[in-house]
């Protein structure tokens, strides 16, 4: 058996402060959200992507892959948006297997409402912290880090 890849030092500081970026930055944001819109950063996510559509509308699959969210866990979030009246759901009409979803005119004010208060924590706790340059980088490291990686 190969020997494992041991981190080196310098690699096990990044490490432990990626994790603990990647703990910390959506904790205080679904509490932001909680607090003050009665969202969940999911569900925040889900009304902001149809809000970006001209239709409002998007098939559940590809918003799932934008959302970031597996199918299933999507579904239960769909679910609690419909329930608050929000989005709802319907059939595509030329592949009635295909679903999808639609925010509503109350759903859209919700986003409205709500986007102000989350892109000021999203500033407070990313964006104020760091230079032009270092944003620069984020995104290059954010889109290394995201690349499907070579077979």
């Amino acid at each position: 058996m190969d020997e494992p890849r041991w981190l080196t030092d310098e690699q096990q500081q990044a490490w432990r402060a990626f994790v603990e970026v990647l703990v910390k930055v959506p904790a205080a944001l679904e509490g932001q959200l909680q607090r003050d819109a009665g969202l969940t950063h999911m569900g925040y996510l889900v009304l902001a992507t149809l809000s970006e559509r001209a239709d409002r509308r998007l098939p559940m699959s590809r918003l799932a892959k934008q959302a970031s969210a597996s199918l299933s866990r999507l579904s239960h979030v769909v679910a609690r948006l419909e329930a608050r009246g929000w989005v709802y759901r319907e059939r595509d009409p030329e592949d009635g297997r295909v679903q999808i979803a639609v925010l509503t005119d109350e759903g859209f004010h919700k986003v409205e409402e709500s986007a102000p208060g989350h892109v000021e924590a999203v500033q407070q706790l990313v964006f104020d912290r760091l230079t032009d340059a270092q944003v620069r980088q984020l995104a290059k490291l954010c889109g290394s880090l995201l690349e499907d990686p070579a077979p």
